[in-house]
């Protein structure tokens, strides 16, 4: 067998995998972006090995089977793929058209959870349903760039043109931002803040406008800060963790030890000291922390280009998908790109002691069903996204050779 008839296949298996086209084929011969598809199959499995990593000491603590997380964790990422299974099958019109409705059913969760939700570490942010507890700080996220994507199709002009237009999507997310602080949760308010202003950036507001909201945000995150102790015990010892290492710095200082010790190669999968009950929440805000240390610079290096990876493939799926005048579509994966890069940005920062803890977690590899079942739909999302803008623009070429 010759040289050239084996390169053949493998070339035909690398285009399959990365979803490139061949001379001369069209969108129709690839019909949905397969890097981002890997790199979320990727992602989830980079999470599952370490959710198990990571949770072994202190599962075995409390319930005498090591692995009772990692089975959750299997449970959780099954129901994901359903889900998504479910959610590629939907077209972007169903989420348009019932946008406001899933708004209001978020808001009453969220008011559902102040009344009957379950605390945890003084936060009320779950509501059980036997043996599922759900989220609806995640859900809330979603729901909101749906109706702000919706809010933008029929109002881009109004938002570029009037204050007003740019006051009223501001004015949903304060009201969602009220329900989130009352658990508490500002890490979530912040993720929300963040990527409403990015995308209405992105859709032509005017600057004067972002610098009054940026003003306005900074002095009421501040104003949140003061007025809570427990925040400003946060923020003191992000500034100066190893002046109180077993108090109020004691969980970044771990971190930071895990981190130390990884070094470039890291101490090997399992191998983690941190994690054997001397890093708090080891397997979710801080599981970054357990990566560095088991995988070193390496795997730090690595799940960071992965997710870099996917949010500009979100971005560029949006941008597509405005180029093809699909607004809602457009704006709905900008969202979801700058939502998961931020979010990844603030949980890094907090395990690296740039940034404040927040107790958001790392997407689709931090442990919890919540996070993971919106996280995966929002990332099969894009990929329907990418499917419908491949579609329209297959059609309109179509369309124009005729």
């Amino acid at each position: 067998m010759s040289l050239l008839n084996l390169n053949q296949p493998l070339a035909r298996f690398t285009q399959w995998v990365s979803g490139s086209r061949q001379n001369g084929a069209s969108d129709y011969d690839v019909m949905y972006d397969r890097t981002l598809l890997w790199l979320t199959f990727g992602l989830a499995i980079i999470g599952f090995v370490m959710v198990t990593s990571a949770s072994m000491p202190i599962a075995q603590r409390y319930t005498e089977d090591p692995f009772l997380f990692a089975k959750r964790d299997a449970i959780y990422i099954g129901l994901a793929f359903a889900a998504a299974l479910v959610s590629i099958r939907i077209p972007l019109s169903f989420w348009q058209k019932y946008s406001p409705i899933i708004l209001m059913v978020a808001i009453v969760m969220l008011l559902l959870v102040l009344v009957v939700g379950s605390s945890v570490n003084g936060a009320s942010r779950w509501i059980a349903l036997g043996p599922i507890r759900i989220q609806p700080a995640e859900l809330s996220k979603l729901a909101l760039f749906f109706y702000l994507a919706s809010y933008l199709v029929r109002k881009v002009d109004e938002v570029r043109n009037n204050f007003w237009g740019f006051c009223k999507p501001m004015g949903v997310m304060v009201v969602l931002a009220v329900l989130l602080l009352a658990q508490p949760d500002l890490g979530t308010v912040v993720v929300l803040f963040v990527t409403t202003l990015g995308v209405l950036f992105l859709a032509g507001a005017k600057l004067w406008q972002f610098l009054a909201i940026i003003g306005t945000g900074i002095f009421a995150v501040t104003l949140l800060i003061i007025t809570e102790p427990y925040r400003m015990k946060r923020v003191a010892s992000f500034w100066k963790p190893w002046d109180d290492p077993f108090g109020a710095g004691y969980q970044l200082t771990q971190s930071l030890m895990a981190f130390g010790r990884g070094d470039i190669w890291g101490q090997g999968l399992g191998n983690s000291i941190q994690k054997l009950e001397y890093l708090p929440e080891a397997h979710t805000d801080f599981i970054f922390a357990i990566i560095g240390e088991e995988l070193g610079y390496f795997g730090v290096v690595l799940v960071l280009l992965m997710v870099f990876f996917v949010a500009f493939r979100a971005m560029q799926i949006g941008r597509r998908a405005l180029e093809a005048n699909q607004r809602f579509a457009g704006f709905l994966a900008c969202e979801i790109g700058l939502w998961f890069s931020f979010q990844t940005l603030v949980n890094v920062g907090a395990a690296a002691g740039i940034l404040p803890t927040k107790g958001l977690t790392l997407p689709l590899i931090s442990y919890g069903g919540s996070s993971l079942l919106v996280m995966s739909t929002a990332l099969v999302l894009l990929l329907r996204i990418d499917y419908e803008t491949r579609l329209a623009n297959c059609q309109a070429h179509v369309r124009g050779s005729r």
